[in-house]
């Protein structure tokens, strides 16, 4: 969700929703996870500022689609009823058991408890989008992350007037979803799942 009615989140429900969070599973039980809730109006627009800033970065390493891609809506840390940072802690290097050989297993956990987070907010008719439009090391000397500890994303959580009906940027034709059969392989990379219908080629006479 980028589009929020502002509003608020009762503290009951936020609480359900970090719980919700902290209940997903992680690798090695290391739950990498943290979570800064941003009250403060003026600590928001700094955010908002360091997202403005990665926008337009973002847009010139974009070339052809640069003013697409500036028409397009990113983010809505100002209108959202709560901004929520998610860090991976500090210390994950002591978290051997399932990272020795995959270390972005800490990302990939903290990840599951965004998801979490999310459908628990969808359930509770609450909408969620992740901000990922930001420099690290900006967001770090902002919140006084301790070292190696790393932000990953912004959550704007809040009513909104609507739910799309659609991704937002597959409706906006930013990019659209890929057939799942296209992405699901049998045995070894691209050979087709039979999971799926292949595609019958016609045999009709021309």
């Amino acid at each position: 969700m980028r589009h929020f009615a502002g509003g608020q989140v009762e503290p009951d429900v936020l609480r359900r929703l970090l719980e919700a969070a902290h209940h997903a599973p992680s690798v090695g039980f290391m739950q990498p996870w943290r979570f800064i809730r941003i009250r403060g109006q003026a600590l928001r627009q700094q955010l908002h500022h360091v997202v403005e800033e990665e926008r337009v970065l973002t847009a010139r390493a974009l070339g052809e689609r640069e003013d697409e891609f500036m028409r397009l809506k990113v983010q809505g840390l100002l209108d959202a009823a709560e901004l929520l940072v998610v860090t991976l802690a500090d210390g994950r290097e002591k978290h051997v058991f399932g990272r020795r050989t995959l270390p972005q297993m800490d990302l990939a956990s903290a990840s599951c408890a965004i998801q979490n987070l999310w459908l628990a907010a969808r359930a509770e008719g609450l909408g969620m989008g992740w901000v990922s439009l930001f420099d690290p090391a900006e967001v770090s000397v902002l919140l006084g992350l301790p070292e190696g500890a790393e932000p990953i994303a912004l959550l704007c959580l809040g009513p909104v007037h609507q739910f799309y009906e659609e991704p937002m940027l597959q409706r906006e034709r930013w990019a659209k979803r890929e057939p799942l059969a296209s992405l699901v392989f049998d045995e070894s990379w691209g050979l087709p799942s039979d999971l799926f219908d292949k595609p019958s080629s016609s045999t009709e006479p021309t």
